[in-house]
């Protein structure tokens, strides 16, 4: 009777185990595979970059850190800020510290991705406050500090950009910028290549209304805070956090 009692416990045991779901803990493919950083313009200080004092292109963020070295600062983070023409200088607007130095670019029809429409510009104000808005919204304003324009939009109003295509084979290794419901700023540079719907979906799935694509593969990201030193380039735009040595 004994034996009998035993099997039927063992039948029951392997039955309740089978029966268990097994909970497997896992980080999620779109976390995993990018990399991120998030600013507050209130404390962290962050500014555009092109040309030097002797108004050569900085071009790698290997240049930029060296002559912020020279400044007694400190490069605590640095990506490509937007995409440029064969001479380094920005595609479309830019202002730097209220100085527009690139005009405005509204044309249409062009293939690439910087006229896939809508694209859009990143503005920083003189009162610390980011905006991300589609070129056609856009409007020129002195309390403007820094604006960068580039292509495409990735968010807009928390709609990912309508010609996306979900599972597309047009991947490459991408960089870009969103504002969190916090006001704070995500940078974003994936670590493989990911096509552009994947990449909006990244900043969708961290709260971001909109965010802007900053360019492809020539992204380049330094944030040392997270053991990524990319230090080389050839870029127009940099955008950077620095700090003073103590």
């Amino acid at each position: 009777m004994s034996v009998l009692k035993n099997i039927l416990l063992l039948f029951l045991l392997i039955s309740y185990i089978s029966l268990t779901p097994i909970s497997i803990q896992s980080s999620p493919q779109s976390t995993s595979n990018f990399l991120s950083y998030e600013v507050d313009l209130s404390t962290q200080q962050l500014d555009f970059y092109w040309k030097d004092k002797s108004d050569n292109n900085y071009g790698s963020l290997q240049n930029l850190k060296n002559s912020l070295q020279q400044e007694e600062k400190e490069l605590v983070f640095a990506m490509n800020g937007g995409m440029y023409l064969k001479d380094r200088s920005p595609q479309g607007l830019y202002i730097e510290n209220g100085i527009i130095k690139s005009p405005i670019d509204t044309k249409k029809g062009a293939r690439t991705n910087f006229y896939l429409h809508p694209n859009g510009i990143f503005i920083i104000t003189n009162h610390h406050q980011a905006i991300i808005t589609p070129t056609t919204s856009f409007t020129l304003s002195p309390d403007i500090k820094y604006a960068t324009q580039s292509g495409p939009m990735l968010l807009i109003d928390g709609a990912i950009h309508p010609k996306f295509t979900e599972g597309s084979s047009n991947v490459h290794i991408r960089n870009g910028v969103g504002i969190l419901p916090n006001g704070n700023l995500l940078f974003a540079m994936s670590k493989e290549t990911t096509n552009f719907y994947d990449f909006a979906c990244f900043f969708k799935d961290k709260g971001c209304k909109n965010a802007l694509y900053l360019d492809g593969f020539v992204s380049r990201t330094y944030l040392p805070s997270q053991q990524w030193e990319q230090l080389d380039g050839d870029f127009g735009v940099i955008i950077a956090e620095t700090k003073r040595k103590k």
